[in-house]
């Protein structure tokens, strides 16, 4: 049945979207993180993917989460000369993530997930109109 292979399909996205909401709140819950000792590195920024997959019992395609990824550009870097993981130069290296773009990923992501749940509506709904039809 169509209906179902339409909340199949719109669950996958609310899965890969939760996933990649997981990883951009990982991200900013370590944007201040310095690392354990002096000259090692600190938290990298991670970089969610998704794959297209075929569900052979639904005969469709759906949406999951793929590699995550490190986001290999450089640290940032602040004078810290009294840091416990400061560098000889007096250095900190602090991670790679930017709390503005992890906003704006993590917004993008729940409309996404948003968009996923409205699709699971109004295919609920048209269940529900056609069993009333069906009823009459």
């Amino acid at each position: 049945m169509d209906f179902l292979k339409s909340i199949s399909i719109a669950a996958s996205g609310l899965r890969a979207q939760a996933g990649r909401m997981r990883i951009i709140s990982e991200n900013i819950a370590n944007a201040d993180s310095t690392a354990q000792a002096p000259g090692s590195d600190p938290y990298r920024r991670k970089v969610p993917t998704f794959r297209s997959e075929v569900d052979r019992a639904l005969d469709a395609r759906v949406v999951a989460m793929g590699r995550v990824r490190n986001d290999p550009s450089d640290f940032r870097l602040k004078y810290e000369p009294g840091h416990p993981s400061a560098d000889a130069n007096g250095n900190v290296r602090y991670p790679n993530v930017n709390a503005m773009v992890e906003m704006t990923d993590m917004r993008e992501a729940q409309r996404s997930y948003e968009a996923n749940i409205n699709v699971i509506g109004a295919t609920r709904r048209m269940i529900q109109r056609t069993l009333e039809i069906l009823k009459a």
